[in-house]
């Protein structure tokens, strides 16, 4: 069992991270998660979000009730590679465990974080609009 910030969760044998890539009504890709991300269910995260090529992506935590270390530098792998090929990860509705995971190892520095996923949607717009506005300046 772990304890954080006064919420136990205690994982169980049979949990799996389940993974639904919509599209919202402005076009950008979400990946919606359902389970925890741990050293256990990574590489399904991995495996989806890896061949990804959307601009911007907003990935969805609501339904993510623990985060690990490993799940943790996954998230970081993903931001990582994703900059690396001059696309955007939005993060939206990380928990209280999360959210505290992430500040104590100042990986919020790194991270383009919001609290909702309506939160995030806006940002990917205005994101959106600032690639076609920069790609629109340089024709």
């Amino acid at each position: 069992m772990v304890t954080v910030s006064s919420v136990a969760y205690e994982p169980m044998a049979s949990e799996d991270l389940q993974i639904v890539v919509s599209q919202c009504s402005r076009g950008q890709r979400i990946l919606s998660l359902k389970g925890p991300l741990s050293m256990r269910t990574l590489f399904k995260f991995q495996e989806t979000v890896r061949p990804e090529s959307s601009p911007v992506l907003i990935v969805d935590f609501t339904d993510v009730p623990f985060i690990d270390s490993a799940g943790l530098g996954a998230v970081v792998a993903a931001h990582v590679n994703a900059r690396k090929s001059d696309r955007r990860i939005l993060f939206a509705a990380f928990n209280g465990q999360a959210r505290t995971l992430i500040e104590m190892t100042h990986v919020n520095d790194l991270l383009q974080t919001y609290d909702t996923i309506q939160d995030a949607e806006a940002a990917a717009v205005a994101l959106d609009n600032s690639v076609c506005g920069s790609i629109w300046r340089s024709v």
